[in-house]
């Protein structure tokens, strides 16, 4: 009986876990980014992940997400390396920089800085 239980909830898990890519996926591409802003809270909330693994999990997940988009944005429209290759570099830098503060960091400050990261975009949506 328990057997049953731990198959129910592992393909509940593995269907949550879809979703959360799926939805992660659509605002990546949507976007152009922001798929981290939407995985995170799915994982943390609805996966019950803690939230040093939610982000490390989106910061693995960026990746490949984020090069396939590039391939996919760059075939309806030239990328210019003059903005390509000094965001990437800063994106190398702020990644690595910020992975070593992830792991410095405790939950709770973790939370606090995410949700006024989050606040701070939408206040920017709604008045810009």
């Amino acid at each position: 009986m328990e057997m049953k239980n731990r198959k129910k909830i592992n393909k509940k898990r593995v269907f949550l876990s879809i979703v959360c890519g799926v939805s992660a996926g659509i605002a990546n591409g949507i976007f152009g980014g922001g798929g981290g802003m939407i995985i995170v809270p799915m994982l943390t909330f609805l996966l019950g992940y803690k939230e040093k693994n939610s982000h490390a999990t989106a910061i693995l997940i960026i990746l490949p997400l984020s090069i396939l988009s590039c391939l996919l944005y760059s075939s309806f429209a030239p990328l210019s390396l003059n903005l390509f290759l000094p965001v990437l570099i800063g994106v190398t830098i702020g990644g690595v920089a910020g992975a070593y503060l992830l792991a410095g960091l405790s939950s709770k400050w973790i939370v606090i800085i995410f949700s006024i990261v989050m606040l701070g975009a939408g206040v920017k949506l709604l008045v810009f």
